[in-house]
């Protein structure tokens, strides 16, 4: 008969998450041989190898894949048998796990924070901004209870709910304030800088200037939306950012900000969690009250 424990089988999901033994056993508040000692004891439980070590990058072989996957139901179950008690209160209390996209973590996530903390006082807020990909992947594997996203993520497993629309503006340099606004077949012309691979927000921005397959843009792409703007405004293109980023990142640039005319490129910032989740009575009416929350923006 094959001995485990979850303490093994979440530091099996934290170094194949990682792939690195040092950063795995920091994640699990352990040291890194007391970390390889557990997983090499179920290996040798097993007789089969769980990774594959070599070099700095430990890699899952194909039966740690199979393991894995396994071992990531068990845990999400065994985490959602905790999160019983707490559906049966009528408000949530205790630890509450949020994740949340970078281009509307530092624009929203004050009120976020302001809202939850007046509505829930029993609640222990802890956060992790990221992108979507990295988000939904934690929502799978229970990392996360909820996450602040833009919709839609078409994602079977999960519930989406839309909490706000905002447009995007044109950020141009400061010289171009008074010349007109070009329509999206122009814009599609110009130098326009991105945020880097990876970030939705840039798929958005291609999407609504109808650029499919973007040639490599060596120097034009960003890694927030904060550096575009400065970009701008040192002279090197035009950029997209949402309408909540105006009033942070454009005062100290040298820069102007454009609204488009009857075309106007929008995104719907919304919540999404788990349908599996025994949280997710509560998490609907957290939803609404962040729905409150981020209106006015």
């Amino acid at each position: 008969m094959i001995n485990l424990t979850l303490k093994q089988l979440r530091y099996v999901e934290a170094l194949a998450h990682h792939g690195h033994f040092g950063r795995a056993a920091d994640a699990c508040a352990v040291t890194q041989p007391a970390l390889s000692m557990q997983i090499k004891d179920l290996e040798a439980n097993f007789g089969l190898a769980l990774f594959e070590r070599g070099g700095k990058q430990v890699r899952l072989t194909g039966f740690g894949e199979r393991f894995l996957e396994r071992a990531r139901k068990i845990l999400r179950d065994v985490d959602e048998l905790g999160e019983l008690a707490r559906a049966a209160e009528t408000s949530l209390v205790g630890r509450l796990r949020l994740g949340i996209i970078p281009t509307i973590a530092p624009y929203l996530l004050p009120r976020i924070i302001g809202a939850l903390s007046q509505s829930y006082t029993d609640i222990d807020l802890h956060i992790r901004e990221t992108l979507t990909p990295t988000l939904i992947e934690d929502l799978r594997a229970g990392r996360l209870d909820c996450a602040v996203v833009a919709l839609p993520v078409s994602e079977s497993g999960l519930t989406e709910v839309p909490l706000h629309e905002e447009e995007f503006v044109l950020i141009r340099p400061a010289a171009d304030a008074e010349k007109p606004v070009p329509d999206v077949e122009m814009l599609a012309q110009m130098r326009l800088l991105l945020l880097e691979e990876g970030h939705c927000f840039r798929d958005q921005a291609l999407e609504f200037c109808n650029i499919r397959s973007p040639l490599p843009r060596e120097g034009l792409d960003g890694s927030n939306l904060s550096t575009l703007v400065q970009m701008v405004g040192a002279g090197i293109g035009v950029t997209l950012i949402p309408q909540m980023a105006v009033s942070v990142e454009t005062p100290a640039a040298a820069v102007s900000v454009s609204r488009f005319g009857r075309r106007k490129p929008k995104r719907t910032i919304g919540m999404i969690w788990r349908k599996s989740s025994p949280l997710a009575h509560q998490l609907g009416g957290m939803a609404e009250v962040l729905r409150t929350a981020v209106q006015v923006v």
